[in-house]
Parts: C-alpha cells; structure tokens; sequence
C-alpha cells in the first residue's frame, strides 16, 4: 500500500502560478497529490476546512476571467463567507490559485519566499 503524499495542491493546470509552485515543489522533493478543479470540482468539507484557516476574501479571486464573466448582480451579492462559499461551490475557478495544503497548513497562491518558509 503507498503513502499518501502530505501536500496537497489545487488548481487547474494551464495556470501560471499553479504551474510554478508545482515545479517549485517537484524540483524540491516534495511529492504531492494534484487536485484538478476542472476535473473534480470543489466539494464543501474541502471549502469548509480552507475557510477556517484563511478569510472569503482571500480565497475569492476577483482579478480572473470567471470573476469578469459572473453577472454583476451575483458579484454585488458576495459580501460574507455564506455567500462567497456559494458562488466558490458553484464555480470552483473562482478560488485563488493555487491552494496548498501541507499538513495542517493551508496558503493560497505561490511565492518562492512563501513556499521556502512553509517547507523550511
């Protein structure tokens, strides 16, 4: 039976900063489980657990395409965590990428200071 891996990496794979901390972490020897959201989607547990550790707002990525293709109304509407979790649920592109999840720890986009810190 092989061992999960600790870490955690969800996005999509045509991203630029999902493509950078992937190669950041492979060419660091840390194996990891990719998590496609185009693929697989974003279940609430996962969306749960993530908004304990970081704000809605952090997650939320309002400099995207699928932010700029939401209808204004449903935009003007995302003012907490409830309804920044439903419109997250329901178009899972809408979360900042990528999210990392190493252990207990969870960040959101990629920095190679940010990843040097995490990972020591």
């Amino acid at each position: 039976m092989t061992k999960q891996p600790d870490i955690r990496l969800y996005g999509i794979p045509n991203c630029d900063q999902v493509r950078a901390a992937r190669t950041w972490l492979k060419s660091n020897g840390q194996d990891l489980e990719f998590v496609d959201f185009k693929k697989v989607g974003l279940d609430a547990t996962t969306l749960d657990r993530w908004l304990t550790h970081l704000p809605w707002d952090a997650l939320l990525n309002r400099r995207g395409l699928t932010w700029r293709q939401l209808d204004a109304t449903v935009r003007a509407q995302i003012v907490d965590q409830h309804t920044a979790s439903e419109v997250m649920l329901a178009h899972p592109l809408l979360v900042k990428r990528p999210v990392l999840e190493f252990g207990e720890k969870i960040s959101v986009g990629f920095s190679e200071p940010l990843y040097r810190n995490l990972f020591g």
